[in-house]
């Protein structure tokens, strides 16, 4: 083995720099994407904003990256990684700076909404590292993406008020914010100039349609269509939120609409997935070129508890410990953010284990062991001592972060031309499991709250024992027709 094709992680050359570029990516999205969560006492106040119009932009932050997570998976694969993260970074500098210089709420929510966008950079890269990387190190290398770019969201949280009372005054934030929308900018002529989307030599393999993912069989087309309901559930549940009965953000004649669109939505995607797929109505895929749907969605169920909680507590948690324990703002969010910080090793951790035990073994200890922590940090009160609580939070993030990165050593394993169209829906998922489990955590105490995430956690265990070991090889076909045999696992 030559050293360029070492795995070391302080080089900087051939995959090693793919890998470093892909994550500072990554990194800066969610550096952009939670910008405004540490400015958020600042902001409200040049704002004027209330509670509840902090928690609609809260909300409104992670709407818009369900659908956008599925559309920039396709765009993905159609066009390469690195047009599609470069333009992704560049454009959504411009919400960025909109926010930064938001005077009203309504601006704010617009702009918001809009950057919630960034928060799909993530899948383009799982298909760019899935490019460079062979199989028994792609669990490892997926996890080092996915664990050093999400810290961009704590590094936002500890830089960015310092960020912003070194410019001082009462827009301080609006700086903070500003430079974070510039970083996005300038670190997309960066990716542009030093990235390609696969080693010199190597195929790029497009999805034959770009509408809908492709299915291999008839009933996989029918259990499709059922995964995509929840995805527009959790838009139609955001939209009531913001209804009336909610925030009374939207009238109640706009949230009809929105119900009625979402429907509309619906029933266009089932055409499009009616379009992409009615050949295997008429005539079966060959066995070669057959993939597994339930692969995707037993994923699916796994990033939601996984991912989806971790978005969830990490915004409730600061308010947990502080009204647990009593403590003042700034040591309970120095306590919660031991959760987050779990990330830099706990998500490339669940990849290298996986690269190592295989993926389903790995992924039915990590989600035995993630039911069990939120069922632990279902009981803590105030009558525990703090370190014990920390202890627990930060065993049970351990468990959730490496059963994310286990979950991504997988996605790429199914279908490689369609990486990014899998992605995108089990990250939509992540997404759908956030907006449902923040929806909980409105309407019951936090006890019920992490005893809800523990008992889907459970589901994800059992429909995990419908999943296969990714094995053997899968099949692509090149544009000259010749049939490509990538390895998948060890033979």
């Amino acid at each position: 083995m030559s050293s360029a094709d070492k795995f070391n992680l302080f080089s900087f050359t051939g995959k090693m720099k793919i890998l470093h570029l892909s994550w500072m990516a990554f990194f800066i999205t969610f550096m952009v994407w939670y910008n405004f969560a540490p400015l958020l006492q600042a902001l409200k106040e040049s704002l004027g904003l209330t509670t509840e119009e902090i928690k609609t932009l809260l909300i409104l932050n992670v709407a818009f990256t369900i659908p956008a997570r599925v559309v920039i998976g396709m765009l993905t694969d159609k066009y390469g990684p690195r047009a599609v993260y470069s333009g992704l970074l560049a454009i959504c500098s411009i919400p960025c700076f909109m926010f930064a210089l938001a005077d009203t709420f309504t601006q704010a929510a617009i702009a918001r909404f809009a950057l919630g966008c960034i928060g799909a950079g993530f899948v383009v890269g799982i298909r760019l590292v899935s490019e460079w990387f062979p199989h028994n190190e792609l669990g490892t290398a997926e996890g080092i993406y996915g664990g050093w770019g999400n810290f961009g969201s704590a590094a936002a949280a500890f830089t960015l008020p310092t960020v912003a009372v070194m410019f001082g005054g009462e827009d301080g934030w609006r700086y903070a914010m500003g430079i974070t929308g510039l970083m996005s900018l300038l670190f997309s002529f960066v990716f542009y100039a030093n990235v390609t989307d696969t080693p010199k030599g190597s195929t790029y393999f497009r999805p034959k349609n770009l509408g809908a993912m492709e299915v291999t069989s008839k009933g996989d087309f029918f259990f499709l269509l059922v995964m995509k309901v929840p995805m527009y559930a959790a838009l139609a549940l955001l939209a009531w939120k913001l209804s009336p009965s909610g925030v009374s953000m939207l009238t109640a004649n706009t949230v009809t609409a929105i119900y009625v669109g979402l429907v509309a939505l619906y029933l266009y995607d089932v055409s499009h997935v009616w379009k992409v797929n009615k050949n295997i109505f008429k005539e079966p895929v060959p066995e070669i070129h057959q993939y597994k749907f339930k692969q995707v969605a037993v994923l699916n169920v796994l990033y939601f508890a996984t991912f989806g909680s971790e978005l969830a507590v990490i915004s409730m948690l600061p308010l947990f410990f502080s009204e647990t324990f009593e403590l003042t703002p700034v040591v309970a969010g120095m306590v919660a953010s031991a959760y987050a910080f779990m990330n830099l090793m706990s998500r490339p951790g669940g990849g290298w284990l996986s690269d190592k035990f295989g993926r389903k073994p790995t992924l039915l200890i990590l989600t035995a062991g993630l039911a069990v922590g939120y069922f632990v940090m279902g009981h803590i009160d105030g009558a525990w001592p703090v370190w014990l609580a920390v202890v627990a939070a930060m065993a049970c993030s351990f468990f959730v972060q490496s059963g994310e990165g286990a979950v991504f050593a997988a996605v790429p394993l199914i279908k490689r031309r369609m990486t990014g169209q899998i992605a995108g829906m089990t990250g939509a998922y992540g997404n759908v499991g956030a907006v449902v489990y923040l929806t909980v955590l409105s309407m019951v105490d936090y006890s019920t709250f992490f005893l809800v995430i523990s008992a889907t956690a459970v589901l994800g265990f059992v429909t995990l024992l419908l999943m296969e070991e990714p094995s053997g090889k899968i099949a692509e076909v090149n544009e000259d027709g010749s049939v490509e045999l990538i390895d998948v696992a060890k033979a």
